[in-house]
């Protein structure tokens, strides 16, 4: 009897053996820059970022070198020029994972290169539709679900910048009224390197039975990088970082939020975890865990926030 052949998709690290990898990559942000950068509740230090980040950067510049030589080598066949295709990395996980750490890092670094390339971040908060919407349709306690998106949008604004075109607009989200703002939109503008954040960017949709061509959003992503931690964490850090907002940001009157800080502490933690487990909970085991397996890259957290494994796919 033939002996089974099992594949393991993914070359895996301790973050030891990942921070040799930096070779002699420089380190162009200071303490202040990650204090700076970093999100509410995840305590990231400069020490951790040169561990984590160093290598990743250094990995990257050999993904942009190598999609740029295909680019230039399916102009030449083609015999024409072509525009500039930027670079799009994605960065998926769930809801307070760290995505956003993750990415404003990456473009900090990224913007420090030798050759100072152009570097955006979107999120993809405002693709969601407007809450007016998402009522219409009873999918306000669904949001951050897939079908509280426009989806179509988002591909189409992807499909946009990897066309070449030199101003591409993308709407507003406002975590402070918690909605898509009307009349806000921001503008891209012919990046080099553009890093987009979103609970579902992997997520691919059904495919038609009739062999129609279709794209995904994650068609368009070149490198993604799934930041991975378990349930249990995950939740105590989504109820950490309510209760950090209940103090803060909650109090504005403008905050959707509002009536959240006027809740005593064990009422305010224990709507948390309500919303933990009726909503983000259903939509990681759903929608977004299932991602992780199609991600180039996995960082696994410790219940610290610390890394401490690195998985990356093999070629």
């Amino acid at each position: 009897m033939s002996k089974k052949i099992t594949y393991a998709p993914y070359l895996t690290f301790s973050i030891e053996e990942w921070a040799r990898l930096r070779a002699d990559e420089p380190m162009t942000l200071d303490a202040e820059d990650i204090e700076h950068l970093r999100a509410l509740n995840d305590p990231i230090s400069l020490a951790e970022a040169e561990i984590v980040y160093l290598p990743l950067t250094r990995l990257l510049s050999f993904y942009v070198e190598a999609i740029q030589g295909i680019h230039h080598a399916s102009t030449r066949f083609l015999g024409h020029n072509g525009a500039k295709v930027p670079f799009i990395i994605g960065v998926a996980g769930s809801v307070a994972v760290g995505k956003s750490t993750t990415a404003r890092i990456l473009r900090a670094l990224l913007r420090r290169w030798p050759t100072s390339p152009k570097v955006d971040l979107v999120t993809t908060d405002g693709f969601l539709y407007p809450n007016a919407v998402l009522t219409e349709r009873g999918l306000m306690e669904r949001k951050g679900f897939p079908e509280s998106y426009d989806r179509a949008a988002f591909v189409e604004f992807l499909a946009a910048i990897k066309s070449g075109k030199p101003r591409v607009a993308a709407p507003t989200y406002s975590h402070l009224v918690y909605d898509v703002l009307p009349d806000e939109t921001i503008t891209v503008e012919s990046p080099d390197i553009l890093i987009v954040e979103g609970l579902n960017i992997l997520q691919p949709g059904d495919l038609p039975r009739t062999g129609k061509p279709i794209v995904f959003a994650s068609d368009f992503i070149d490198f993604s990088i799934y930041i991975d931690a378990d349930e249990d964490v995950l939740e105590n850090w989504y109820v950490e970082r309510f209760m950090k907002l209940r103090e803060t940001a909650f109090r504005d009157p403008k905050s959707f939020f509002k009536r959240f800080s006027e809740l005593s502490e064990g009422a305010a933690e224990g709507t948390a975890r309500t919303i933990w487990q009726n909503i983000n909970l259903p939509n990681l085991r759903e929608n977004i865990l299932p991602t992780r397996g199609r991600a180039d890259l996995v960082l696994k957290k410790g219940a610290n926030h610390a890394i401490h494994e690195v998985a990356l796919r093999k070629v």
